[in-house]
């Protein structure tokens, strides 16, 4: 693309490559001839002719910026289409970390679900526990009850051995 530059007069001229000013010189050196061959009518062109220039030279600076707003433009779409690819990818990340979320939180309620079978668990451990105390309790005073027959059997048993005698 060419360049354009701002010389000291406030316009807008075109930066070229070093063959382009050769080839210039000489274009403006013919041209100098041609028009002081042609000086008894060029005062009217001589107008028209800078006029012509200016506006070639508009048109440049024109098809230069409409490039740079081309590749602004091309930029820009780039640009659109890489925010879009991220908001897939973000929204693909989203719901994985909402299926992540959700698995996480059926684990913690299954989990809760066997602390609380646990905890029942325990709770009839404690109930057969206190089931099995009681009955050792009840059959300690069953035991002691047949010791104390017993001992009365005896004692009734030796009494009447000494009373039959």
């Amino acid at each position: 693309m060419d360049k354009f530059k701002e010389e000291e007069g406030g316009e807008m001229v075109q930066e070229r490559p070093a063959e382009y000013e050769e080839q210039s010189t000489q274009e403006t050196a013919e041209s100098n001839v041609e028009s002081q061959v042609e000086a008894p009518s060029s005062d009217s062109d001589i107008g028209i002719s800078s006029l012509m220039n200016k506006r070639a030279k508009l048109e440049e600076a024109i098809d230069y910026v409409g490039g740079l707003i081309a590749n602004l433009k091309e930029k820009r779409t780039n640009l659109e289409k890489e925010i879009e690819e991220e908001s897939v990818d973000i929204k693909n990340l989203k719901e994985k970390l909402m299926k992540v979320s959700d698995y996480i939180d059926e684990e913690t309620q299954g989990i809760q679900q066997l602390t609380d079978k646990r905890n029942a668990v325990e709770h009839e451990a404690d109930e057969v526990g206190s089931l099995i105390s009681s009955m050792r309790d009840k059959l300690s005073g069953i035991d002691k009850i047949i010791e104390d027959e017993g001992k009365r059997i005896s004692t009734f048993k030796e009494s009447r051995k000494t009373s039959s005698f």
